[in-house]
């Protein structure tokens, strides 16, 4: 396992890799080996911690989002700590909703501003989230909200 600091390119690869997997709704046990065993995420609905609360919120959104696209706007490293990295990620959401019994679904598409702090992990010695917080949403013009 490598103690090294993480490289820009490396960690702007992890975030892609993440979102595309939200994207295809990958199965649930290939984010294990993306988050730290204590991993914390503040979602705008809830806040979770470990594998077993991330799995709880995966479900639920799987079913309630679809045609969904990630596209990684910003991949910015502020603390390059080597044991904790902080970085600032900007991606643009876009999903479609449909609420029983509306006739149609709705678009959501949105900028979400986020802070992930990244470490290695001791499995693998790649990326793996240790903390994630969605600090923002800033909705298109005749997007839907959440």
């Amino acid at each position: 396992m490598s103690d090294a600091a993480f490289t820009q390119a490396e960690l702007e690869e992890f975030a892609k890799a993440w979102y595309k997997k939200l994207d295809v709704h990958d199965p649930l046990e290939e984010y294990r080996p993306l988050l730290t065993e204590d991993v914390e995420l503040q979602f705008p609905e809830a806040t979770v911690t470990g594998f077993e609360g991330y799995s709880g919120w995966y479900n639920k959104v799987i079913n309630i989002f679809f045609d969904e696209v990630h596209t990684v706007k910003e991949v910015k490293i502020v603390d390059p700590n080597p044991e904790a990295t902080v970085i600032k990620v900007v991606v643009k959401w876009e999903a479609s909703v449909w609420n029983a019994p509306e006739p149609y679904s709705k678009r959501i598409v949105l900028d979400a501003y986020q802070t992930w702090t990244v470490k290695r992990s001791t499995s693998t010695g790649n990326p793996a989230v240790s903390v994630y917080i969605v600090d923002e949403l800033k909705y298109y013009p005749g997007s839907a909200t959440l």
